[in-house]
């Protein structure tokens, strides 16, 4: 693997601390591994809260420009970012492959996504609005501007380590906010090489740290403490975003969650089946299971659900297992050995309530943290993977009668980020779309993420959106002058 030793040896792995690698002050450091086999990929140095104030002091320090400078010009910056993003696709789609897993073909898909949020976000920096208008009254008028929020603290997850950070720091540097990133543990590789990107597309000093960290709270509790920090953005588990929430209470902290999903699939009766599988195709098994959009719950109904299983099962059956830098890999392993463990679980735990494994239903042996693509059959009722998500590649089928009794049982989880259903009748589809306590909804497609799309959800899956022309208002704050 001489092309990924080349490249681990030429990242980024100390602190990326306002636009220059610098070590931890601890002078620590952590392990990153490759989860096709175990193996340490490299080290990287591990953050502390002296760390992170000190990222903070850099942001702080370089707000009031950075607000200041002209729109174009940070529109502009982030153009630059975006291109030299895609002149290096290839180092990060491998290295996106190495430290989370996914196939190269995934990886090389997430660059082209990710990077969309830098092209978007370069385009709506320069179209930050407000209002002019008279009072109502006849004594004045209204003026609305829009103005940075300030330094933000974004703390992204593993599962998309390009993407989930292109989401936030694309909109917040359009806005003219500077940002402190906190990747994820086992991924901090990428946003380490993203954060070199940005100083060579000509990213101003102070305006974007990156701090990998093995232990989270001790770096993100006294950012969260200190008044210089305005905003705080999260994706991850709904657990997490709870406390993250409380804690960010006690001064008002500005936040966005996008937290955890329990995504229904229908399938009705009246479906293109054909299409319904290659949706589900998507839905399930895109980035392995391990997506928060990923379809959780198969709600098929009855009268087509013999055919729709068995065509899913065979396509599922039929996928490639392997490291996902080897040559035609289409599911890659897990992200580490706790994520396969909680799979088995819920595998087992349907089983042994009485769902029928129609493919896979265990991880393999040999190294790496690989679970077998699998598809599950009457799946009953109270099954813990049914209202937790699985974040594998599993797909669980459970049967219907009549649309209200699939909408209702959709509807039967805390969680609302994204629902997916099939169908040929537009009536159906207005009915059921306004029915989904969903944020969003996918009619007759198996995708939905779009950067020119608001992205987020309801009831426990979290508030605020990301992409679209909503997501830079998360970075806006109103001001009214009266005149």
């Amino acid at each position: 693997m001489t092309a990924a030793s080349d490249l681990i040896a030429t990242l980024p792995t100390d602190l990326w601390l306002g636009g220059k690698q610098t070590p931890a002050s601890s002078g620590t450091r952590f392990a990153v591994l490759n989860p096709a086999t175990g193996a340490e990929l490299t080290t990287v140095a591990d953050a502390s809260a002296q760390d992170g104030i000190a990222a903070l002091d850099l942001a702080a320090s370089a707000q009031s420009s950075w607000a200041a400078t002209p729109s174009r010009e940070r529109g502009e910056i982030l153009r630059r970012a975006f291109e030299l993003l895609h002149e290096r696709a290839d180092d990060f789609a491998l290295l996106m492959t190495l430290e989370m897993g996914k196939s190269l073909q995934e990886s090389r898909g997430e660059v082209n996504y990710g990077g969309e949020f830098l092209r978007w976000f370069s385009e709506e920096a320069v179209r930050i609005g407000g209002r002019f208008t008279q009072a109502p009254a006849g004594n004045g008028r209204i003026l609305v501007t829009k103005e940075p929020v300030g330094p933000v603290l974004a703390i992204t997850p593993w599962n998309f380590p390009l993407a989930m950070g292109t989401r936030k720091i694309g909109p917040a540097l359009a806005a003219g906010c500077t940002v402190i990133v906190k990747p994820a543990e086992d991924t901090p590789l990428t946003m380490l090489l993203l954060g070199q990107v940005f100083a060579d597309a000509g990213l101003p000093a102070g305006v974007l740290s990156v701090l990998p960290a093995s232990d989270a709270a001790s770096v993100t509790g006294p950012l969260m403490d200190d008044d210089r920090l305005r905003k705080l953005t999260f994706t991850g588990s709904t657990g997490v975003g709870k406390l993250l929430v409380r804690n960010a209470a006690d001064r008002l902290l500005r936040t966005s969650m996008e937290l955890g999903g329990n995504a229904p699939f229908i399938v009705f009766d009246d479906a293109d089946i054909d299409a319904a599988v290659d949706g589900a195709m998507l839905a399930k098994m895109r980035n392995g299971g391990e997506a928060c959009t990923a379809a959780n719950r198969l709600y098929v109904a009855n009268a087509v659900r013999g055919e729709f299983t068995e065509k899913l099962t065979a396509r599922i059956a039929a996928l490639k297992v392997g490291a996902g830098d080897e040559a035609g890999t289409e599911i890659g392993p897990l992200i580490n050995g706790k994520q396969r463990t909680a799979v088995t679980a819920l595998v087992d735990d349907a089983v042994a309530k009485g769902a029928r494994v129609r493919t896979g239903g265990s991880a393999p042996a040999g190294p790496g943290f690989f679970f077998t693509p699998t598809v599950l059959d009457n799946v009953p009722a109270d099954a813990d993977l049914l209202t937790n998500e699985i974040f594998g590649p599993v797909a669980a089928v459970v049967g219907f009668d009549t649309e209200d009794e699939a909408v209702a049982a959709a509807n039967d989880t805390r969680y609302g980020l994204v629902a997916y259903f099939y169908t040929r009748d537009l009536a159906r589809t207005m009915r059921v779309s306004a029915a989904l306590e969903t944020g969003m909804v996918g009619v007759n497609r198996g995708a939905i993420s779009d950067a020119a799309a608001p992205f987020g959800g309801v009831k426990e899956s979290g508030f605020g959106r990301e992409g679209g022309s909503e997501g830079i208002e998360e970075y806006l704050e109103t001001k009214y002058i009266a005149l």
